[in-house]
């Protein structure tokens, strides 16, 4: 496996190269057009992750955020801004360095949302929230 055992989905909004740039340092990641898995829809994607134990990584916020937030454990969401590929790749890139800052990333990903801007800035978060 690599990089801690966290295991990423690229979801088929961002490029599917990004599997083996990911591969290059030493994560292990799939996108569903090479899985036969492309045009799945959004609650199928999370339960696959879920069942696969696979962070899932994408630009769609408002869809994934809210499905994360109602199950009661989770490998994890990295949200990406939309732009081109190769900023998106670089903003993947700082978010992995974030993680990779924290502990080790499938440990910190649990239960966690990582948010990226544009600017590169990272805003990490649990969702579903804890219960108090």
């Amino acid at each position: 496996m690599g990089k801690d055992e966290l295991k990423l989905f690229i979801d088929e909004c961002l490029s599917p190269s990004f599997v083996q740039r990911l591969a290059e340092r030493g994560y292990w990641a799939i996108h569903p057009r090479d899985y036969g898995r492309a045009g799945e829809l959004d609650h199928e994607v999370l339960r696959r992750c879920l069942e696969e134990d696979r962070a899932i990584v994408t630009e769609n916020a408002i869809d994934f955020r809210k499905l994360v937030g109602d199950v009661e454990l989770h490998p994890g969401l990295i949200i990406l801004p939309s732009l081109d590929r190769e900023t998106s790749w670089a903003l993947l890139e700082r978010a992995l360095a974030y993680l990779e800052g924290r502990g080790t990333p499938a440990d910190v990903m649990v239960n966690h949302v990582l948010e990226v801007a544009a600017d590169g800035s990272c805003t990490m978060y649990e969702l579903p929230k804890p219960q108090e």
